[in-house]
């Protein structure tokens, strides 16, 4: 049985594109206050998938990629350790907010990446990895992450709102 390359380059897209997708809708909801738990857990499988797999494709020296994959592995470290190990109490549930912000930051910024290297439309408005719009596009990308790490660190969860302190956190 050989590596088929072109459906494994396929999974990890789609493990990907279902990362960030959960991951921009679980930070709106830090934003507006809400936590969802099940979410939370699905959005933490579905990174390390992500980033697990990509490192899984054959490559013969060290890429930029791998750096990426590398700093993302690290903030989700963080991230399993301020929900599993801390219960998001007290300061853990900023290390939590902030790390899933980073390792969502980290996919889409790898998504940019891509696109501009493989989708043709996209390719014709960034032919380089230098030129203006794809700066421009990653400055983009830069700017609404930041704003919602903001907000997702600052929205109340629901049991703080209340004026009942979180202990645990139910999957």
């Amino acid at each position: 049985m050989s590596f088929d390359l072109h459906s494994f380059t396929v999974l990890h897209s789609a493990i990907s594109l279902l990362f960030l997708a959960a991951g921009l809708v679980l930070l709106l909801g830090f934003a507006a206050g809400r936590e969802w738990p099940r979410l939370g857990s699905a959005v933490i499988a579905l990174a390390l998938a992500t980033s697990l797999t990509g490192f899984a494709f054959p490559f013969t020296a060290f890429l930029p990629s791998h750096g990426v994959g590398i700093l993302s592995l690290l903030s989700l470290a963080l991230v399993i350790w301020a929900r599993y190990v801390r219960h998001l109490a007290g300061s853990a549930r900023a290390v939590y907010r902030i790390g899933l912000t980073v390792a969502v930051y980290f996919d889409a910024f790898v998504g940019i990446v891509q696109a501009s290297l493989k989708i043709p439309a996209v390719h014709e408005l960034a032919p380089t990895l230098q030129s203006p719009a794809f700066a421009v596009a990653q400055g983009a990308n830069v700017l609404v992450f930041v704003v919602l790490g903001v907000l997702a660190v600052r929205g109340k969860s629901a049991s703080s709102a209340s004026g009942l302190q979180a202990t645990t956190v139910v999957a």
